[in-house]
């Protein structure tokens, strides 16, 4: 029998030295679940490295600081490949086409139209495009224009900008400021104001056509331009998918837009990897009652009171129902009921607005309404003719999912472009967009917006007099800085092209 021998002191240093040497490195060590990617040096289990010998644990030591050096090529940090020359060429086209546009923003911010309703904004874009040379598609999944400019073989890239506005009166005491009234889909006669940027999308997507269709010697491939209807009602991503966008007209490798940003400075762009905008999904809930006197409320089944507890009931989803790890919003934003102070009336409407990000919790989170929206009015002994009524509204959409390799790619475009100090690495927010249906599809499409700084550097900083607080995206009060706000969304998407398609 062979002799086991002890362990020498020195080599139990060494061991225990190794030993944490791999455990700090495998703390660096970034599981990329998107990809797919499995690293197996990050997997190992402590048992497993605890009983390994000191020469071992070099040899996993070294394998480790190799696994954290490199990286593959796809998702390494690369440089722009846009050369100085071409980048100079390009800001002299925008400030050449600058007062034009100016004038553009202007006319489209003081003639509005409301989603589903974006006829003439609809035929601007397309005449924009045609006489930049593109094949231009009119009325696709409603009042929606595709612009396609080919040149040559390449990856496709498309482009896009939302087109409607929202029925809001404005207040922001512009010049050029909306005095458009129009007819909304119920009747109503509502102010229409462009409070969300959406002229400025479309403004700077018209420029970034200009500045790519007089530079085509400087790419190849194949530009696809749209204009998406009903943006505010997320319904014209969908619409135009369902009308053929990907299929009667080049299916793009990559998917771009951008979006003003209410909180950061204009002359800086942001970019979000990963989740940037959130599921959202509207619920209408109309809790049922039996009708009665006031006076006599035992002889009726008050849907006030029963309204009144699953407004309080609906907020434990997030708050126990849900991981605390994963975000979610449940917000009752109006409850109309009754008409009179002495009549329980027979119903009170609700109406919720739902934020999430991940599929799951959009799940439950619907599906806990209904539960404790019945199991209130069965403990209340609503007759079960009386259940409430749940209905999921038509204007829901699907988060925004930033390729975060896309993401990565463009953010290092704009940071040789503008300067690290203009760029900025943004949080996801709660707010929604239809344009993730784009990254959606089968196909999996590679998709990226990002965020465009609107505000004037001195008011973000709090040095205003007033101190007022910023007006947000959908304010009466929410207006750009038209410079250097314009300039640099025609710089930030043109300069995101030119890395694809070069």
């Amino acid at each position: 029998m062979t002799a086991i021998r002890e362990p020498r002191a020195h080599d139990k240093i060494l061991r225990c030295r190794i030993y944490a040497a791999v455990r700090h490195l495998q703390q660096k060590v970034v599981l990329r679940e998107e990809s797919r990617v499995k690293c197996r040096f990050a997997l190992l289990s402590t048992r497993a490295l605890s009983g390994m010998s000191p020469m071992r644990l070099c040899q996993i030591a070294l394998l480790a600081v190799l696994g954290v050096c490199w990286v593959p090529s796809r998702w390494a940090a690369q440089p722009s490949s846009i050369p100085e020359e071409l980048r100079k060429e390009v800001a002299s086209a925008v400030l050449e086409d600058l007062p034009r546009l100016e004038s553009l923003y202007k006319e489209l911010h003081a003639h509005p139209e409301l989603s589903l309703q974006e006829t003439k904004t609809s035929e601007r874009a397309a005449a924009e495009l045609e006489q930049l040379g593109f094949k231009v598609t009119r009325d696709v999944g409603g009042h929606g224009v595709v612009g396609v400019l080919s040149n040559g073989n390449g990856s496709a890239v498309l482009v896009r900008t939302d087109l409607d506005a929202l029925p809001v009166i404005e207040q922001t005491g512009a010049s050029y400021a909306s005095a458009v009234k129009a007819t909304d889909d119920k009747g109503a006669e509502v102010g229409v104001m462009h409070a969300c940027g959406h002229d400025m999308h479309i403004t700077a997507f018209l420029g970034t056509a200009r500045v790519l269709s007089r530079l085509k010697a400087k790419w190849r491939g194949t530009l696809v331009m749209i204009g998406q209807p009903a943006e505010e009602r997320v319904k014209g991503a969908k619409a135009m998918l369902e009308a053929g966008l990907f299929t009667r007209f080049p299916k793009p490798d990559y998917c771009l837009a951008l979006h003003c940003a209410p909180d950061l400075a204009a002359g800086t762009v942001g970019v979000t990897e990963g989740y940037a905008l959130a599921n959202v999904d509207s619920v209408d809930i109309v809790i049922r009652g039996v009708s009665g006197h006031g006076a006599w409320p035992h002889k009726a089944k008050d849907p006030v009171v029963l309204a009144a507890q699953t407004v309080m009931a609906l907020q434990t989803i997030v708050s126990r129902e849900t991981d605390p790890t994963q975000p979610a919003v449940v917000t009752v934003g109006s409850i109309h009921g009754g008409t009179k102070h002495n009549i329980v009336p027979d119903e009170v409407r609700l109406q919720l607005t739902l934020r999430s990000y991940s599929d799951e919790v959009r799940q439950h989170t619907l599906e806990a309404i209904k539960r404790i929206a019945r199991g209130l009015a069965e403990a209340a002994g609503m007759p079960s003719d009386r259940y409430p009524i749940v209905t999921l509204a038509d204007e829901s959409a699907s988060a925004t999912y930033n390729n975060p390799e896309l993401a990565q790619r463009l953010m290092n475009v704009f940071k040789v472009w503008f300067g690290e100090d203009r760029v900025a690495s943004t949080k996801p927010i709660m707010g929604a967009e239809d344009f993730g249906l784009f990254g959606r599809t089968e196909n999996r499409i590679p998709i990226c917006m990002f965020w465009l700084g609107t505000v004037e550097p001195e008011r973000l900083k709090g040095s205003q007099p007033d101190d007022k607080p910023l007006p947000p995206l959908h304010s009466s009060r929410f207006l750009p800085v038209i410079e250097p706000t314009l300039k640099t969304g025609i710089n930030a998407m043109t300069a995101a092209v030119l890395e694809l398609l070069r």
